[in-house]
């Protein structure tokens, strides 16, 4: 509980201090929900949109623009294809489709909004989460998870990009 905490701090604190000016931390913090009463996940994803449209367009050979007056219509779709390759979850060993929301910039951090349908229960998470990593081996992602009143937090990074929960 402890580290979760600490975790969770320090990475709002990063988050907060430079997210405003370059910064010299790569981080991006996921909150994942589990709303029963909606058979749900709901996914949050702050993410910092420099290291964001770096990686998507060395990925995709061409120049973006997320989050700025010059995002076209073409950097929303590579970012959700991106998304798509690069971050997935597989509830009790299926896969299911995650679905992009909607986005909104909040300083330097690109909030993306996701969520994952018809999901009755809960037993097992499988997460794959290798965004940014891939662009820059200094990249962590940490998720914190709450399913069911059961918090947990994951850390992915280049040595470690997959992670497991059980709620059985």
């Amino acid at each position: 509980m402890k580290k979760t905490i600490l975790i969770t701090f320090f990475g709002l604190l990063f988050l907060t201090l430079t997210s405003f000016s370059v910064h010299k931390f790569y981080v991006s913090l996921y909150q994942v929900n589990y709303a029963p009463q909606k058979k749900m996940l709901q996914i949050t994803a702050r993410i910092f949109v420099d290291d964001l449209n770096s990686t998507v367009g060395k990925k995709y050979s061409k120049k973006i623009n997320l989050g700025s007056e010059k995002e076209t219509e073409e950097d929303l779709i590579l970012l959700k294809k991106y998304l798509s390759e690069k971050f997935s979850i597989k509830i009790n060993g299926k896969s299911k489709s995650m679905n992009f929301l909607s986005k909104e910039m909040e300083g330097d951090v690109l909030i993306c909004y996701l969520s994952m349908k018809e999901i009755p229960k809960i037993n097992s998470l499988e997460i794959y989460n290798t965004v940014i990593i891939e662009g820059n081996s200094e990249q962590q992602n940490i998720m914190h998870f709450n399913v069911s009143g059961i918090k947990n937090t994951l850390l992915f990074t280049e040595s470690t990009p997959k992670g497991m929960l059980n709620y059985e």
